[in-house]
């Protein structure tokens, strides 16, 4: 667990003496003490900061969750691409440091316990966008909302585990692969034709538009 009155930078150079270490020598080989000296910290301060080894591989994932909490609760006029939006922080902050985060993927892969944490981490960020997605949108069908945010969560690793492999990723190529899935979800910012008169309404949609989406787009057309 990461304290909190820890400098962010303070935890970033633990962080990196750990996965550089681990990269080296290995994730078992490599002990408390070795990453407390490397990082210049006493093994006190480690655990104070973090709960064990394999807590510092998933550092930044703690903090990323709680960022996106408090973004995604700071209120979206379009809730589907608030949760592409907060995708995008993810990526953007593993491709401010390539080789760290390329350091930290061969590292989960050698360690089945690791492998094993990365999966259920992977479903916390899914489970974090199923949750907004059904506070925003009171009356969305639950398959509607776990399906896009399954739909964003896996074209967001997928983008990201060529940047990890060794390409060249820049954050457009993800946004472009968003834009593809609000388009394919229907939920794309285009894909509603409402017009109106005194009396009367009417508004096009496209057939698998969620029907939650649709109320909410006659809500502010008509509000």
């Amino acid at each position: 667990m990461s304290d909190p009155a820890t400098p962010a930078s303070a935890r970033t150079a633990v962080v990196a003496a750990a996965i550089d270490l681990f990269a080296r020598q290995g994730f078992d080989a490599t002990t408390v003490e070795q990453i407390a000296r490397a990082a210049g910290v006493s093994r006190s301060t480690f655990f104070r900061q973090f709960g064990g080894k394999d807590d510092v591989v998933f550092a930044d994932h703690e903090l990323l969750l709680e960022q996106l909490r408090t973004f995604l609760d700071g209120g979206h006029d379009d809730p589907w691409q608030a949760v592409c939006e907060a995708s995008v922080i993810v990526f953007t902050h593993f491709a401010a440091d390539p080789d760290l985060a390329r350091h930290r993927y061969a590292v989960v892969r050698q360690v089945p316990a690791l492998r094993e944490r990365e999966i259920l981490t992977v479903f916390r960020y899914e489970r974090l966008f199923d949750d907004y997605l059904r506070r925003a949108l009171p009356g969305v069908d639950p398959l509607d909302a776990v399906g896009f945010a399954a739909l964003v969560t896996a074209v967001h690793n997928h983008v990201l585990r060529r940047l990890l492999r060794g390409a060249r990723v820049p954050v457009s190529t993800l946004r472009r692969a968003l834009d593809d899935a609000l388009a394919r979800f229907g939920v794309a910012g285009d894909g509603a034709d409402v017009g109106h008169d005194d009396d009367v309404v009417v508004a096009v949609f496209p057939r698998r538009m969620p029907a939650a989406e649709i109320a909410r787009r006659l809500t502010d057309e008509l509000g």
